[in-house]
C-alpha cells in the first residue's frame, strides 16, 4: 500500500485565478508539501522535476518491514512530489516473473537473486540502469557489490540492502565466566572448541530444518568454508560450474565444515547428537545458548530476530555474534551475505530517479535510522546503525580488507542451489559420505 501523504492545495485568490491554475497545471493539486524548497529538501533537489509523477515498487517486503520501507522515503516524496507505491508479495520470487512475462510489470522491483535479475536481462524486459544510477552505484559500492546485478558488461540494478552471514553467536556472559577468548583465526576456532568439549559441554549447535527448504543452512557452512579456503576466485568458479560441484577443493571444504558440523564430540547441545541437526528447525539452533547447552552457532545477522523474548542482543547482552574466521589469511577477509538490487521495468525520468536516489547515501542513513536494516553502502553513517549486530555487520562490509561473495545456492540454477544442494547436506549429515554426496550433486547440474 502506498505511504498516506497530505498533498498542499494551491493558494489561489478567486474563480479566475483558480481558472487559471487548473488550465496551466491540469490539476488543484501541488504534488510537494510544504517541505519543498525548504532547507532540509535541498539533498533532493537533483531528484526534481517529476512532481505529481507515481512510480510503482514491487518486494517481498511486508508488514512492519513495509512501513519502514514507506517511511524511510517519505521526505523524498515531500520534497520531489514523487509517488511512491510499494506493494510487498510473501509470493514475490514466483509472482514477480508472472507479472513481468504478463505484461504487468512493476516500475522497479527488488530483487534478492542475481540469477533471477539475470532471467529478466535475458528476456530483454528489465532495462539497464541510466547514468545517474550507474554513477551512484559505482560510487557508493564496491565492485564485488556491483558485478551480481552486471551482465554482459552492463549495470541492470543498484544494490540496497543486505545480511552478513558468516556471523557465530556466543553468550559474551557465558565466554566471560569461563575465561573463554572469542576466537580470530581458524585454529583458535577448533582449539577453543576442543576446550569447551573437554569442559563437559558441546560447543556447537545447528539446526537445518527449514520445510521446504530443510538443508539451506548446512550450504552457508560449505560457502564459507571455500570462501575460506579457495579463495573468490575458486568460489567464483564453483558457483558458475567453471570447477565442478565435486572439484577437489570443494570435497576439502566440505570436509573441513564436517570436522565441527559432523563431530559428535562438538555436536548438536541441547538436541543430541549429529544427526539431530537435520531435524532441528533453523530457527531453534541456536537458542541452547541461552540455557548454556551449548556454546556457538554459526548463522547469520538475520537470527537475531530468532532469539526467546527478552533476549539482550549486545556485545555486553545475553547473546550476541563475532566474525566466523578465516582459515588462511592470504585469501582476506571473506564474508558470505546475501541482498536485493533495484531492478527497472521502466525507464520514465521519475522511475530514473527513485532508483538513483535508493542508491545514494541519503537514502541508506534514512532507513538505516529506522532500525533492523544493514547495507554496503559506502556512503552509510555507522553511528545511524541502532541495532548492535546491524552495527557488527554494516562495520565488516565497510572493512577495506572484506572480500564480500554472496550466497552460492542463490547464485546456481534452482534445481541445484535450492534442490540437490539442499538435500545433498542433509544426507550428508545423515551419515553419506563427502564423494558421494557431492557426486550427486554434479550430476544434477545441466
Amino acid at each position: 500500500m502506498a505511504f498516506a501523504r497530505s498533498r498542499q492545495t494551491l493558494a489561489v485568490a478567486g474563480v479566475l485565478g483558480l481558472a487559471l491554475g487548473v488550465a496551466a497545471c491540469g490539476t488543484g493539486d501541488d504534488k510537494k508539501s510544504d517541505k519543498a524548497g525548504s532547507a532540509e529538501c535541498a539533498a533532493y533537489e537533483k531528484y526534481e522535476g517529476h512532481d505529481g509523477k507515481k512510480v510503482t515498487i514491487y518486494s517481498s517486503i511486508r508488514e512492519i518491514e513495509a512501513d519502514r520501507l514507506n517511511e524511510s522515503w517519505k521526505q523524498f516524496e515531500d520534497c520531489t512530489g514523487i509517488e511512491i507505491d510499494h506493494e510487498g508479495n510473501a509470493e514475490f520470487e514466483a509472482q514477480l516473473p508472472v507479472r513481468v512475462d504478463g505484461g504487468n510489470a512493476p516500475d522497479l522491483a527488488f530483487i534478492p537473486q542475481p540469477g533471477l535479475l539475470k532471467r529478466f536481462v535475458d528476456s530483454g524486459k528489465l532495462k539497464p540502469v541510466g547514468a545517474d544510477t550507474k554513477a551512484m552505484a559505482e560510487q557508493n559500492y564496491s565492485p564485488d557489490w556491483l558485478k551480481y546485478s552486471t551482465v554482459n558488461g552492463q549495470l541492470y540494478g543498484a544494490p540496497l540492502g543486505s545480511n552478513v552471514k558468516s556471523f557465530v553467536w556466543y553468550s559474551p556472559k557465558t565466554f566471560k565466566d569461563k575465561g573463554w577468548t572469542v576466537p580470530t583465526t581458524w585454529d583458535d576456532l577448533i582449539k577453543l572448541s576442543d576446550q569447551i568439549a573437554a569442559s563437559g559441554t558441546k560447543p556447537w549447535c545447528a539446526g537445518i530444518e527449514s520445510g521446504d527448504a530443510t538443508g539451506w543452512p548446512a550450504t552457508d557452512w560449505i560457502e564459507d568454508v571455500l570462501l575460506r579456503t579457495g579463495g573468490p576466485e575458486v568460489y567464483d568458479k564453483w558457483t558458475t560450474h567453471q570447477i565442478p560441484f565435486n572439484d577437489p577443493q570443494v570435497a576439502d571444504a566440505l570436509n573441513r565444515a564436517g570436522t565441527i558440523l559432523k563431530n559428535e564430540k562438538y555436536m548438536n547441545g541441547g538436541f543430541g547428537g549429529v544427526k539431530s541437526i537435520s531435524t532441528t528447525a533453523f530457527q531453534e539452533g541456536g537458542t541452547p545458548i541461552t540455557t548454556g547447552k551449548c556454546a556457538m552457532h554459526r548463522q547469520a545477522s538475520f537470527y537475531a530476530n530468532q532469539w526467546p523474548e527478552g533476549t539482550k542482543v549486545a556485545e555486553d547482552g545475553d547473546v550476541f555474534a563475532f566474525y566466523f574466521p578465516a582459515i588462511d589469511p592470504a585469501k582476506g577477509k571473506p564474508v558470505l551475505g546475501g541482498g536485493e538490487f533495484v531492478g527497472a521495468f521502466a525507464d520514465r525520468p521519475e522511475v530514473q530517479a527513485v532508483q538513483t536516489y535508493l542508491a545514494s547515501g541519503e537514502y541508506a542513513n534514512s532507513r538505516a535510522k529506522i532500525g533492523d536494516w544493514v547495507s554496503a553502502n559506502k556512503k552509510l553513517d555507522i553511528n545511524n546503525v541502532p541495532n548492535p549486530v546491524d552495527k557488527l555487520s554494516v562495520g565488516i562490509l565497510q572493512d577495506e580488507k572484506t572480500v564480500f561473495r554472496f550466497d552460492g545456492s542463490d547464485l546456481m540454477p534452482a534445481a541445484v542451489g535450492a534442490g540437490t544442494f539442499w538435500k545433498g547436506m542433509v544426507a550428508w549429515i545423515n551419515g553419506k559420505d563427502t564423494n558421494s554426496v557431492l557426486n550427486d550433486i554434479e550430476g544434477s547440474w545441466k
